[in-house]
């Protein structure tokens, strides 16, 4: 995870209780703001902290408010419960603030989470400061006086992909598209959707949320309300946003460049900023989109051999375990793993010296794991790219990797004089070419 926002770690998970049912909360944040965050039936409040997507986006809403985020009844790791409807899960929120201490705060409602708001917001004014609206709609069936909604069809065929695909590709692909064809990544969601809730939980939820209707509420929201929505998101469509923004009086709108019903991914960065303008009145600056990093790139001796040699089903599990024990180093020495390159990682730094550190802790790891590895390090400028990085700096990193024999960590001659004083030893290596990189460069091996 990254360090965004005043958070440092996950926080402590909380009970609220309404009436038989307990409602998981989490209290983000010490800002001026009460900001109640609330969203669709894939939410679990613990997993959120293990997916950096999510804790950036958190992070972010944190960082100029007392964040409230919590887990709906029948969700996550609230209760599941024999009755369920638009009300009661309106007075779960009322619950949840008063548990949380908050008298009046901001509602973000993603999603069909964006119907609760509007009703809270019409019901109990006098406890909403504002509203920010994302990827939601006041009903989903298509109707003379709706024509954002969807035909009966079209609601069923989304009801036997839910029931049929649960966790599924075809469910991924058509709420977070940007996750792309990233095995680790899609891995991770689908089990994140799964941990969610049930396939059947996940229809009832899905039946509910269909019936839900609050268009004739919209014109009772007085409070000032901020709707946002994805350009190309396919799963609701932008045509309910500008509905619910064309009847909520005074209503702002922005459509972001996404395709991703979830606000995470995408344009998290672009939500967060609208967010916190429309709250608080001020638009940070924009994350620069470049910074100094120490770039580690590790790479397996020799992995095409050793492959043919012991055969696909036991190479598999080897590699299995070097990459476990890789992300067991990168997590001691506080890297940040960019991607795993099949027999290798990319990874970053803040500072050189622990990524040195790193590279010889993944040597010997490996090693234990049953394979030699080599290791390549450059310091210089990165350009961030979502959650990839990419210049130069990468280039040469991954050009100092290819240089680096078996068990050694070779480093560029941007390094050494960034650790003076460190205690780390270096031997020349000499004047290398680096293809795609002009001139020549000074190679050094770092000694531990």
């Amino acid at each position: 995870m990254g360090d965004d926002g005043g958070v440092t770690e996950a926080p402590e998970t909380r009970y609220a209780r309404h009436g038989d049912v307990h409602l998981a909360y989490q209290v983000i944040g010490d800002g001026p703001i009460d900001l109640v965050l609330f969203g669709t039936f894939v939410s679990h409040v613990e997993l959120n902290w293990e997916n950096p997507s999510i804790t950036r986006f958190l992070r972010g809403l944190a960082s100029f408010s007392r964040l409230i985020v919590f887990d709906k009844r029948g969700v996550g790791m609230s209760d599941p419960a024999a009755s369920d409807t638009l009300e009661e899960r309106m007075e779960d929120v009322r619950v949840v603030m008063d548990a949380a201490g908050s008298e009046q705060a901001a509602l973000f409602g993603v999603s069909e989470g964006g119907q609760l708001a509007v009703l809270f917001a019409a019901t109990y004014p006098e406890r909403t400061r504002a509203a920010v609206l994302y990827g939601a709609l006041a009903c989903a069936r298509r109707t003379p006086d709706y024509p954002a909604g969807y035909p009966e069809a079209v609601i069923e065929a989304m009801v036997e992909t839910v029931k049929g695909d649960w966790g599924g590709e075809s469910v991924l692909d058509v709420v977070i598209p940007s996750v792309g064809d990233d095995p680790r990544a899609r891995a991770w969601w689908r089990s994140y959707f799964r941990r969610s809730a049930s396939p059947g939980a996940a229809v009832a939820q899905l039946r509910l949320n269909v019936d839900d209707d609050v268009s004739h509420v919209l014109r009772a929201v007085q409070v000032p309300t901020l709707v946002l929505h994805a350009r190309g998101d396919a799963f609701v469509r932008a045509e309910h946003g500008r509905y619910l923004a064309e009847h909520i009086p005074g209503a702002g709108y922005v459509e972001v460049d996404s395709a991703d019903h979830l606000p995470y991914l995408a344009a998290g960065d672009a939500i967060v900023a609208e967010t916190r303008e429309f709250l608080t009145g001020v638009r940070e600056p924009a994350e620069p989109d470049r910074v100094l990093a120490t770039v580690l790139f590790s790479d397996i001796v020799s992995s095409t051999e050793q492959a043919s040699t012991v055969g696909d089903r036991r190479w598999r599990d080897t590699l299995d375990a070097h990459d476990a024990a890789v992300r067991r180093q990168l997590e001691r020495f506080r890297g940040r793993e960019v991607k795993s390159t099949g027999d290798g990682f990319l990874a970053t730094f803040d500072g050189p010296a622990r990524a040195i550190r790193c590279g010889w802790a993944i040597r010997e790891a490996t090693r234990a794991a049953g394979v030699d590895v080599r290791v390549g390090l450059h310091t210089g400028e990165i350009e961030l790219r979502g959650e990839d990085i990419g210049g130069v700096a990468v280039h040469v990193a991954q050009r100092v990797c290819g240089h680096a024999e078996s068990g050694e960590v070779l480093v560029s001659e941007a390094v050494p004089l960034l650790v003076a004083g460190s205690g780390i030893r270096f031997e020349d290596r000499g004047a290398r070419e680096l293809k795609g990189v002009p001139g020549t460069s000074r190679l050094f091996a770092a000694e531990g």
